[in-house]
């Protein structure tokens, strides 16, 4: 566990943006990542943990506390390789438990390798295992709450370790028990509950179906469905990048807004969520809104020239930069539709 001063943030964030930190500590274990966050609370240090830097904007002053670095390692499962690859098919399913630390989209390799069913569709997403279930991470007709059994945290408050099963921790639409109370818990692991097969789960997304030539509702080799997402996700500038200023984003900025019915606009796409409301594209609301991708066409800033849900460094930008195109693509969606967008990367330092 090393301890250092004065490190950007932007060095470690895929906006490639963001002050220095007044204290810096890499947790390679779980008991450093414990005794760093103890640690800070008993100085009365503000916390920052930080996963892979892609689901956070930070201001330019930087963040003046400690910021706890989560670099665990480990994957870990109840199956077993088969002498033909892939894992054990007398066995009905896989239990698997991952690290914080480890980098989300080497899970989802992994689990297509092995032939672990239900994350497939989450290929390409950048960022920590231990930050999915935090916003209940989803893409293409996935999310991680449809396969997560349970998540071992430390608790600051009770200052012990606590394992909350999947219902306990209030998986909804980009939300979680943990982003209610953000600073409460630092996830340690992740068990999820997986299938064992060749195909995947049941495609649910439009786009993906189209892509792998297969009807909503059909399955298709998992390998298969790994590439046509990373395909999809390229297109759009999803997959980072560092030679791409489209990738130097926090992905999807604004979530999907979920309104009562009578307040979705006529030709807005409409996803009926079963308790009265409707899920609508905050995409398309941004686009009728006027601002299209590339907006506004110069600058240190700009909506992706890919995908209108990204907000882009396109290099020499400031946080402050950021944030003032995202309150006015937000205040013109307001204006035009009456709806307000909620950002679903985290804000340090500065608000939106």
């Amino acid at each position: 566990m090393a301890d250092t001063a004065g490190r950007r943030l932007a060095e470690h964030t895929t906006l490639r943006l963001g002050g220095p930190a007044r204290s810096w500590v890499v947790a390679t274990t779980e008991t450093e990542l414990i005794e760093a966050v103890s640690a800070a609370d008993a100085a009365g240090e503000r916390v920052l943990v930080l996963g892979g830097g892609s689901n956070v904007v930070v201001a330019d002053a930087g963040f003046p506390g400690t910021v706890v670095a989560v670099a665990t390692r480990g994957i870990h499962s109840d199956a077993e390789p088969s002498p033909q690859g892939g894992s054990d098919p007398t066995c009905g399913g896989a239990m698997v438990t991952v690290a914080a630390g480890e980098p989300w989209d080497e899970v989802v390799a992994t689990a297509v390798e092995r032939e672990w069913i239900g994350v497939e569709a989450l290929s390409g997403i950048p960022g920590s295992t231990g930050a999915t279930p935090i916003q209940n991470v989803g893409a293409y007709g996935q999310d991680v709450s449809q396969t997560i059994a349970q998540v071992r945290v430390w608790d600051r408050v009770l200052r012990g370790v606590r394992t909350f099963a999947a219902a306990e921790c209030g998986f909804g639409y980009r939300h979680s028990r943990f982003k209610t109370d953000p600073t409460r818990h630092v996830v340690l692991s992740v068990t999820f509950q997986l299938r064992i097969g060749t195909l995947s789960a049941p495609i649910a997304y439009a786009e993906l179906a189209r892509a792998l030539g297969v009807e909503v509702g059909a399955r298709a080799p998992l390998g298969e469905v790994r590439a046509a997402v990373l395909g999809l996700r390229r297109a759009k500038g999803m997959v980072l990048d560092a030679a791409d200023h489209d990738t130097w984003s926090a992905g999807s900025f604004f979530t999907n807004p979920v309104v009562p019915a009578d307040r979705i606009p006529d030709g807005a796409p409409a996803w009926p969520q079963g308790d009265g409301t409707v899920k609508t594209s905050a995409a398309w609301l941004i686009e009728h809104a006027g601002y299209g991708k590339g907006y506004p066409g110069h600058g240190p800033v700009s909506l992706s020239t890919k995908h209108t849900l990204a907000l882009t460094n396109r290099g020499g930008a400031t946080t402050a930069d950021l944030l003032s195109l995202a309150r006015e693509i937000r205040a013109g969606v307001a204006a035009r539709f009456g709806i307000e967008l909620v950002n679903e990367p985290v804000t340090v330092g500065e608000a939106l």
